[in-house]
C-alpha cells in the first residue's frame, strides 16, 4: 500500500486508514488517496497540515487556500451517502451549515468552510435544554433552503423503503434474539412515516451532537451531512437520544419527555412523530450494528427504541 510511506499524512493510527484498511474496496482507496491528495493540493494551490484524527471513510486536514484563508479539504472514499453532501452544502449556501467552496467531483474532495474554534455542540457548557433549542434553530435554517435539482438528493422515501427490506432481511439472517415485534414496528414505520409527510425539506441525516461546531462567522455551523429529501421530521432522533444521554438518567423517561416536547415545539412538530421516527432509525441501526459484529450493542440500541416507542404510546 501507498499510504504507510508518508506517515505524517496518513499514519496508521487514523481512523479512516484503520477503518478502509477492513475491505478490498477500502484498500484499494487508501493506496490511491495519497496521489489524489497531492493532486487536489497541486491544482488548487493548497497548503495542508496534519490531518484531523476522526471520521472513519474520509481523509480530512485542515487547509490554507490562496489570500492566506483557511479551510479544511476533505476527500471520501467513493460511496452512497458522500455523494449528497456537495449538492446540500449548495443547498444550504452557508445558511446553517458550513459553506462548500470548491469541489472535485471525479476525487471525490470537497473544499469546506473550516470551523473555528470548532468545539462540538456535545461539548459546549450550556445546559442541555439550551443545546436542544439552539440546535432546533439550527435545523430549521437547515430545512429553509430550496430542494436541489431531481436527482441530485436520494429521496427518503425510496431510501428508507430499502432500509425497511434489509432490516427485515438481516433480522431473518442473523436471528440475534431481538424482539421480533419491535423490529417489525421499525420497518413498518420506515415504509410509512416518509409518504405521510406533510411537508418535506432537504435533511440533514446525522444531526448529532458531534456535527454542530462552533464557528467565527455563526455562532453555530452543521457539518457533514448525510442528506436526503424528505420529511424533516427524520433529523432530530441523534440530537435528542445522544445528548448527555438521556437513557443514563435518574428517570429517563420524564427527561425523554421533556426534551421530545421542547424541539418539536421549537420545531413545530408533533412530538409522537418525532418519538415515531426515533424508533424507526434506532431500529434501523441496532440491526446494522447487529449485522457489523455489535450484537451487545444493538441489543442496548433496541432496548432504547422500546423505551421510546412505549413514550409514543397507542399513537404508533
Amino acid at each position: 500500500m501507498a499510504y504507510p510511506h508518508d506517515p505524517d499524512r496518513f499514519p496508521a493510527g487514523l481512523p479512516v486508514v484503520r477503518q478502509m484498511g477492513r475491505t478490498a474496496s477500502g484498500r484499494a482507496w487508501l493506496d490511491r488517496l495519497p496521489g489524489i491528495v497531492r493532486e487536489i493540493e497541486e491544482r488548487w494551490e493548497l497548503r495542508l497540515g496534519a490531518p484531523f484524527h476522526g471520521g472513519s471513510c474520509s481523509w480530512v486536514a485542515p487547509a490554507e487556500h490562496p489570500g492566506g484563508g483557511s479551510a479544511v479539504l476533505k476527500v471520501t472514499w467513493p460511496h452512497r451517502e458522500a455523494d449528497g453532501e456537495a449538492p446540500a452544502l449548495h443547498a444550504w449556501d452557508g445558511n446553517g451549515a458550513v459553506r462548500l467552496l470548491r469541489r472535485s467531483r471525479e476525487r471525490g474532495a470537497l473544499l469546506i468552510e473550516r470551523c473555528r474554534p470548532g468545539t462540538p455542540l456535545g461539548d459546549a457548557p450550556l445546559p442541555p435544554a439550551e443545546r436542544l433549542t439552539l440546535a432546533a434553530g439550527l435545523l430549521r435554517k437547515l430545512w429553509a433552503a430550496p430542494t436541489p435539482p431531481d436527482g441530485e438528493l436520494e429521496r427518503m422515501d425510496m431510501v428508507c423503503a430499502e432500509w425497511a427490506d434489509i432490516l427485515q432481511e438481516r433480522m431473518l439472517r442473523l436471528r440475534p434474539g431481538y424482539d421480533p415485534g419491535l423490529v417489525a414496528l421499525g420497518a413498518d414505520l420506515l415504509r410509512t412515516l416518509p409518504t405521510t409527510a406533510t411537508r418535506e425539506a432537504v435533511v440533514h441525516g446525522d444531526f448529532n451532537t458531534g456535527n454542530v461546531l462552533t464557528t467565527e462567522r455563526r455562532p453555530w455551523l452543521a457539518i457533514d451531512p448525510k442528506p436526503m429529501v424528505g420529511d424533516p421530521a427524520y433529523d432530530p432522533w441523534p440530537l435528542l437520544t445522544q445528548l448527555d444521554d438521556p437513557f443514563t438518567q435518574p428517570d429517563p423517561r420524564r427527561v425523554l419527555r421533556e426534551r421530545y416536547a421542547r424541539v418539536a415545539d421549537a420545531l413545530d412538530e408533533d412530538p409522537t412523530r418525532l418519538l415515531a421516527w426515533s424508533v424507526a432509525r434506532g431500529v434501523e441501526s441496532a440491526l446494522w450494528s447487529a449485522d457489523h459484529d455489535d450484537v451487545v450493542g444493538g441489543a442496548e440500541e433496541l432496548a432504547e427504541a422500546r423505551l421510546l416507542a412505549e413514550l409514543a404510546g397507542t399513537a404508533l
